[in-house]
């Protein structure tokens, strides 16, 4: 057996079923011998969205997405969407070819230090050097991955390793390193401190990050808020903890949250953080947050308690095992004083638009998209002002709702939706992205139609990067620098040259027909609408 063969059996051990990827010379062995396999490859565009796909299906499955490219550019093109899935926690193993092992360091064609590269974006990083390390290699890989705070995980493999016949295969029944050992199960004395400091609290507020989705905890988180009648409020990557009309959900906090999300941060005297990091777009001002109240940070990551602001109950541990022993404990309690109080806030804070009735609505037209989207549907929002005005007005069922959140990378939503689709074939699947964003990743519509992978596109199109125009608006007044998008295509002729259907909204009086017109059968579909290059999300 060859180390290229034994790849391939490491991956069939994990169950894996694609692979998303871009060959080269150096990870040719690799893709040689996935041929005879199940394992479906997906020839990914651009290296970049190689990451993103992997990471689209990670986030629907649960499981680790696998990619594979080949040496130098390769390598260094899939680093941004390496770097996407480690800002978010998604988790991934990035395998990349290498030139021989003799050569490294010497600058041959094609050769590029990639471990070194991702240092400061993976979990972990592997450069093979004994072809007979293999097994033990992926066997960490995939544990590293989709344990404690999940994440990506490099393992680069020179061309003469993958070329080199491996002793003995024989994959390990588990991993024991000493060295990696998360914490899953939350210690039982603060989890005691929690609940009875809950039980003093008169305005108790639950904020869930994205660490609730990946661990997996939403049904346990409703159940607690329900029990006892605590509101919530997430971060964007913790939207979809919560059905948006739940009763106990009061929306998105921060930057670009809604307002009366943010006043119950602020005036909560018992805050739970879960699984958030407590970054700048979510809390600007960590000191105002802290004051006048009891904080709870509840986190796989030891890391993350206390990076951003100190807590006064730290509970280390995975949030689905933690819920679960919360709910061992009993405590009597009673909120409904402050429950009214934020829904006076949220009647009399609502944001007011006036839109302009020339052009699409961005906001009525999510809404109503949402709406007639399937219950368990997934959306995939882009960055830009259509990320934001995703946040704001589409409206979770009991699906997911996927971004690039903590690393706000352009072009993520069609390859990610593609991931998500493959993961997850019988569920409708929507990327939203700005005219911007879809030319980063346009060219992934060959993908789609290569591998029949139906799902709708929507572009906001407004002619402009708008979410840097908006800030060039108020901070440079008016006075607009390389953000005008001049020279885009047409997209009617995009999507016939990929023999994708084609709808155009021009307006808001035609948006019902349109979106029935859109969401009536799986097939693939490019919806352009047309935004008023002026409107704001703020």
């Amino acid at each position: 057996m060859l180390g290229a063969d034994a790849i391939i059996k490491c991956l069939e051990e994990e169950h894996v079923k694609y692979v998303f990827g871009y060959p080269g010379v150096a990870i040719c062995p690799f893709y040689d011998s996935i041929v005879p396999s199940d394992i479906r490859t997906i020839l990914i565009r651009t290296e970049q969205n190689a990451a993103h796909a992997a990471s689209g299906y990670a986030r629907v499955t649960g499981e680790v997405g696998v990619c594979a490219v080949t040496s130098g550019p390769g390598a260094t093109n899939v680093i941004t969407g390496i770097a996407t899935a480690f800002a978010d926690s998604i988790p991934l193993v990035c395998i990349t070819g290498q030139v021989n092992s003799e050569l490294l360091g010497s600058d041959v064609f094609q050769e590029a230090d990639v471990t070194g590269a991702v240092e400061s974006f993976v979990k972990y990083s592997y450069l093979v050097k004994d072809v007979n390390d293999i097994p033990r290699i992926f066997k960490e890989a995939f544990h590293i991955a989709n344990t404690g705070r999940k994440g990506p995980v490099l393992i680069d493999i020179p061309i003469d390793i993958q070329n080199a016949e491996i002793k003995k295969f024989k994959y390990p029944e588990e991993v024991n390193m000493r060295t990696y050992k998360p914490t899953v199960k939350g210690h039982a004395v603060q989890i005691k401190k929690v609940m009875k400091a809950l039980e003093k609290a008169k305005k108790p507020l639950i904020c869930a990050g994205g660490g609730v989705l990946l661990s997996d905890a939403q049904e346990e988180l409703r159940a607690f808020s329900h029990k006892y009648k605590i509101p919530v409020v997430s971060t964007m990557m913790g939207i979809g903890v919560m059905p948006t009309n739940d009763e106990m959900y009061y929306g998105m906090v921060g930057n670009n949250g809604k307002a009366y999300a943010n006043r119950a941060m602020n005036e909560a005297d018992f805050l739970i953080m879960v699984g958030a990091r407590v970054a700048d777009r979510a809390v600007n001002q960590p000191d105002l947050i802290l004051g006048n109240k009891v904080l709870v940070h509840i986190d796989v990551d030891p890391a993350e308690i206390g990076k951003n602001i100190g807590a006064a109950i730290p509970l280390v541990g995975d949030a689905k095992h933690i819920f679960k022993d919360i709910e061992k404990e009993e405590i009597t309690c009673e909120h409904q004083e402050w429950i009214d109080t934020l829904n006076g806030y949220k009647e009399t804070m609502k944001k007011i638009r006036k839109p302009n009735p020339d052009y699409v609505d961005p906001a009525m037209f999510i809404e109503k998209l949402s709406l007639a989207m399937e219950d368990d549907a997934v959306y995939v929002a882009d960055v830009g002002q259509n990320q934001i005005w995703s946040c704001g007005y589409h409206i979770v069922k009991n699906g997911r709702f996927l971004t690039s959140g903590g690393m706000g990378t352009m072009g993520y939503s069609i390859p990610a939706a593609m991931g998500a689709k493959l993961a997850q074939p019988d569920k409708q699947v929507v990327a939203v992205c700005g005219d911007g964003s879809f030319q980063m990743s346009m060219m992934e519509l060959a993908t789609m139609r290569q591998h029949n992978i139906p799902f709708k596109i929507i572009v906001l199109k407004n002619n402009y990067l708008g979410m840097v125009r908006e800030y060039q608006h108020y901070t440079y007044h008016d006075q607009y620098s390389v953000v005008d998008l001049s020279g885009s295509p047409k997209l009617e002729c995009i999507a016939a040259a990929y023999d994708i259907d084609y709808l155009h909204l021009q307006n808001m009086e035609q948006c019902d027909q349109v979106i029935a017109e859109l969401l009536k059968d799986d097939r693939s579909v490019l919806l352009e609408c047309d935004i008023d290059p002026m409107d704001l999300v703020k």
